[in-house]
Parts: structure tokens; sequence; C-alpha cells
């Protein structure tokens, strides 16, 4: 038992457990994914910073349009289109509105 290896007793057990590959491979996969999911938080993530001399705040330079998130659902990346100014008759109708109803919600 003093000279075998750790590989060699590990075979063993599984060889006399086999109901423990399931769990083994559950398991591989649950740190393999976990590993990934750090690596991609270190790679990818606007909060952490590498270099600060040249990038101290690098969240200030995302745009509206970069996606960090894993998942965006209903969310397009597109550029914003320009609008259209606000008509100046709907302006002093807003300001008339205001001035009449005071209270109200709006």
């Amino acid at each position: 038992m003093a000279g075998t290896s750790l590989g060699a007793r590990f075979y063993r057990q599984i060889k006399r457990h086999p109901g423990l590959i399931p769990m083994i491979g559950f398991i591989g996969l649950g740190m393999g994914s976990a590993a990934l999911y750090l690596l991609r938080l270190a790679l990818r993530s606007p909060d952490v910073c590498w270099d600060r001399k040249n990038n101290p705040e690098p969240w200030n330079r995302l745009s509206p349009n970069d996606q960090y998130k894993i998942v965006a659902a209903g969310q397009r990346f597109l550029p914003e289109r320009k609008r259209d100014p606000v008509p100046p008759q709907l302006v002093t109708v807003l300001k008339l509105f205001r001035v009449f109803f005071p209270r109200v919600c709006y």
C-alpha cells in the first residue's frame, strides 16, 4: 500500500465502486466550469483593472454598445440613432400646461 501511486489507488477505487463515475464526472465538470468562469471574469469584466498606470478606470471606457454580460436578453447593441428635436409648438404647449396645472404629475 505504501508503494502505490495516487492514480493506481484511484483506479482501484473506481473499479470497486463504478457508481462513483458519474459523481466524479459532474464534480470535474463543475470545477472546470468554475475555472472558466473565473478566467472570463478576470479577462472580460470592466471592473477588473490590470494596468493601473495606463488605464486606471477601465469601466469609464465602455460605450453603451459594448456587451460584457454573459446573457443580454432583449437588448440590442446597435448604435443609437439621433432623436428628432422637439418642435417649438409642443414646448410652448407643455409650458402652458405646467402653468395651468401645476399639481398634475407628468
